[in-house]
């Protein structure tokens, strides 16, 4: 199966999982999608400053900037089927 298909499957996979992933899981999830999907974060960041999720969620997602999108892709597929046990 080529990587882009484990991808689009690890997607759905997410959605289904038997227990909801902490925090830092969710967060490590969500940069890794957004950096497979767009690569390296441009943004400035959420303007208002006390929006601490979107605040976490750059952060988070501006940490990965130089890895590749199929590494990504890769990282968030190995981690869904760890969560699926």
């Amino acid at each position: 199966m080529e990587l882009k298909d484990l991808f689009q499957e690890a997607i759905l996979n997410s959605k289904s999982l038997a227990e909801k992933p902490d925090n830092d899981t969710l967060l490590k999830l969500y940069a890794l999608y957004k950096q497979a999907t767009e690569g390296d974060n441009s943004s400035d960041g959420p303007e208002n400053a006390f929006d601490f999720v979107a605040k976490f969620k750059h952060d988070a997602w501006s940490k990965l900037k130089g890895l590749t999108k199929d590494t990504a892709m890769q990282q968030y597929v190995d981690l869904i089927n760890n969560l699926k046990g």
